[in-house]
């Protein structure tokens, strides 16, 4: 028993150090090009999103993993037991945006109140991260809210990403891509008659118009919020 014990603690020390040890490498690799300050504070932002990801995961009676993260990409948590329901996947997928956001509200009041732009910085970092991660399509979170309505609102996903990748073309946006290829091609098939899919995406008109108006609420007050904040910016960076 005891040594049980040991290997158990053992396990849940390594997931501790896990998270905390590429918190850290994230936060360096950030540094590096940005400095200190503003990737420990943008790497905190994205625990925030996570953990929003996480409490409301617990909430399900879910079991989750702690998170972990990787510069450029950003960070997820282990779902070691999925969603029985696409209400129940909503629901995870919506709390991280709506945690970063707070998160990012945070920092753009005390921005305000202490005039630093390192904290508005910050703040505009984390209303469009957020915002990006609102993109109907899995596996960002937007596709995540969006199939509670119906999965082939994916469709309307790729083109954002595609777009955006001509707009400003990045590896990101070209894995991105790839990795929601296999969701577009699920949302193209998909059948709402089909057994499997009445019993996972089945849910009541109510349910849909309460997430619906959840994530458009979301979306347009992280992209005014984003639009501003990224305004502000600009005339301090003029004005300095």
């Amino acid at each position: 028993m005891k040594l049980l014990f040991l290997l158990f603690s053992a396990l849940k020390l390594g997931k501790v150090f896990t998270t905390a040890g590429t918190m850290l490498l994230s936060v360096a690799v950030y540094a590096f090009i940005f400095g200190w300050p503003y990737a420990v504070g943008f790497v905190l932002l994205i625990l925030v999103h996570e953990m929003g990801h996480y409490i409301a995961a617990r909430r399900r009676g879910l079991d989750v993993g702690a998170p972990t993260f990787i510069p450029f990409v950003g960070a997820w948590i282990e779902m070691k037991s999925l969603p029985h329901d696409v209400e129940t996947e909503a629901y995870v997928g919506l709390a991280g945006p709506f945690a970063g956001t707070l998160g990012a509200l945070a920092c753009y009041y005390l921005g305000l109140a202490y005039d630093s732009t390192l904290l508005l910085a910050l703040s505009y970092a984390g209303f469009f991260i957020n915002l990006f991660n609102l993109i109907p399509v899995s596996p960002f979170d937007g596709g995540r809210v969006t199939a509670v309505l119906s999965p082939r609102i994916w469709l309307l996903g790729a083109p954002i990403l595609i777009g955006l990748f001509f707009y400003n073309p990045s590896p990101i946006l070209i894995l991105m891509v790839i990795i929601s290829l296999p969701q577009v091609m699920k949302a193209w098939r998909y059948d709402a008659n089909a057994p499997e899919n009445l019993a996972y995406y089945g849910v009541s008109t109510q349910t849909k118009l309460t997430y619906g108006g959840y994530y458009l609420g979301l979306l347009g007050y992280l992209a005014v919020m984003a639009h501003d904040t990224h305004a502000m910016l600009q005339t301090l960076h003029v004005g300095g």
